[in-house]
């Protein structure tokens, strides 16, 4: 399966919501700790042709997060270790890039989510504590959620509700919150160790999985939050990213410190359906096609990007 080879240690991956063959990694020199950054637009030529590279954009610093726009099918979101957001058009030449750099978080950004249901907006989170809302064409951010003690991992949209997102921290909650409101509208202490992701059912708006440190992914339904509806384990250190399949409502694929990418049904007993050991470092950018059922993509540390489809091996040719 096709196979890239990054110049820096790989942090995200993202397939693109418009075209099925492209896909956007970010990328941090040196582990992310000290050095450059650099985002990368990938072409998946249909296999078994090479990856090739569409454009690639240098930062000062790692870029930890990425994400599509969901109405400009040429717009990209970065999030920077310096703690800037970074837009980059790939319709405009690279002399014009990045199209705006946001300076608003303290310490560095280390997610960002655009929003799939009014399209005009994304989130951060950052290690500064906070989550700040953006829109396109406003230099400053719209509103700025501080309620975690602790560094911001991930925010993610509600894939029905526009005003509706999910943070998680390393102060061991994820909260939901609603942009209409003053505060957060649930907290839920999901578990005893920091979370490092979470992510919404894309079929049960309801539904949200949380990865931690304590290598569990845990699922919850937020109607009735004190007790997980699902507790899955199999990964032998700390879960990196969590998401939730476009297609199939109980699927949810996940990577980890241990260099694995795993799937999950979380509905059924054995909830462990998929373990692929391909990568030779920290596994810690995972994605699935919206477009295309069952291709993934994932990064680590070992600068290799894979793609492939579920239940083959990415490492075949």
């Amino acid at each position: 399966m096709p196979l890239f080879k990054t110049p820096f240690n790989g942090y995200s991956v993202k397939f693109s919501p418009f075209y099925e063959h492209r896909l956007a990694v970010a990328t941090a020199q040196n582990f992310g700790i000290l050095g450059n950054g650099r985002l990368h637009v990938l072409d998946l030529s249909p296999s078994p042709g090479p990856i090739s590279e569409i454009a690639a954009f240098d930062t000062a610093d790692g870029v930890y997060d990425v994400a599509w726009s969901e109405s400009h099918d040429s717009l990209l979101v970065a999030a920077v270790a310096d703690g800037s957001v970074k837009l980059y058009d790939l319709s405009l030449p690279p002399a014009s890039n990045p199209v705006r750099s946001l300076h608003e978080h303290t310490r560095e950004a280390h997610s960002a989510d655009y929003n799939p249901v009014r399209r005009d907006s994304f989130l951060t989170a950052s290690w500064d504590d906070t989550v700040k809302l953006w829109t396109v064409d406003r230099p400053t951010s719209v509103r700025t959620f501080k309620e975690h003690a602790y560094c911001v991992y991930s925010a993610a949209w509600n894939p029905r509700h526009g005003d509706v997102f999910a943070s998680a921290s390393g102060d061991c909650t994820a909260r939901v919150w609603d942009v209409r409101e003053p505060c957060s509208t649930m907290i839920l202490p999901a578990h005893e160790f920091e979370i490092l992701s979470c992510d919404w059912n894309k079929y049960d708006d309801c539904v949200i999985a949380t990865a931690s440190v304590d290598k569990s992914i845990k699922v919850w339904d937020v109607r009735s939050y004190r007790v997980p509806v699902a507790v899955l384990n199999g990964h032998s250190y700390a879960v990196r990213k969590v998401k939730f399949s476009p297609h199939r409502g109980s699927l949810i694929a996940s990577c980890s410190y241990d260099m694995t990418v795993c799937l999950w049904d979380y509905m059924v007993e054995d909830a462990l359906i998929g373990r692929y050991d391909h990568h030779t470092e920290f596994a810690v950018g995972v994605d699935m096609s919206v477009l295309v059922e069952g291709l993934l993509a994932s990064t680590g540390w070992d600068e290799l990007v894979y793609v492939w489809q579920h239940g083959t091996d990415p490492r075949a040719p």
